[in-house]
């Protein structure tokens, strides 16, 4: 392709059919199943699988109504922490999905925390919140001069 011809594919005065070169005819889209990865190694794991065996996973659930509250109690009873935004719900369903909320986290032995407005994280019982405090509050900080 001439230098002009880019530059008119470039300001779009012409059809940049340069691309076409690049794909291959053999590749067909959507051949691929939804737990294959593009690994060479096999020692290398996928992140997800990686994660659920050693339990480090998060869920977030952004209800849109009561409804939406089951999916937050099957994550919860996983032993899986949860953060549910309610931005997104009325304040009569957002007030009835954290009376649910937090009947889950107390029969289940967990604690239920704001995390900012209408946004609440629910934690497991085998779960530890660490505080972000910062250093100049802390007692044993790397600021502290006394």
């Amino acid at each position: 392709m001439g230098s002009v011809r880019k530059a008119s594919a470039w300001l779009g005065l012409v059809d940049d059919n340069d691309d076409e070169r690049y794909y291959d005819d053999d590749y067909s889209e959507g051949t691929e199943q939804p737990g294959d990865a593009w690994v060479t190694d096999p020692r290398v794991k996928v992140a997800t699988d990686t994660a659920e065996e050693k339990g480090r996973r998060i869920g977030t659930v952004t209800p849109d109504s009561f409804r939406d509250a089951r999916a937050i109690g099957e994550l919860f009873r996983e032993g899986v922490p949860v953060i549910v935004n309610l931005t997104a719900m009325e304040s009569g369903d957002a007030k009835r999905v954290v009376d649910f909320a937090a009947g889950l986290t107390f029969g289940l032995r967990g604690t239920i925390e704001r995390v900012a407005n209408r946004v609440f994280l629910l934690t497991p019982a085998n779960t530890e919140i660490v505080s972000g405090e910062p250093a100049r509050r802390r007692e044993d900080g790397f600021f502290n001069q006394s």
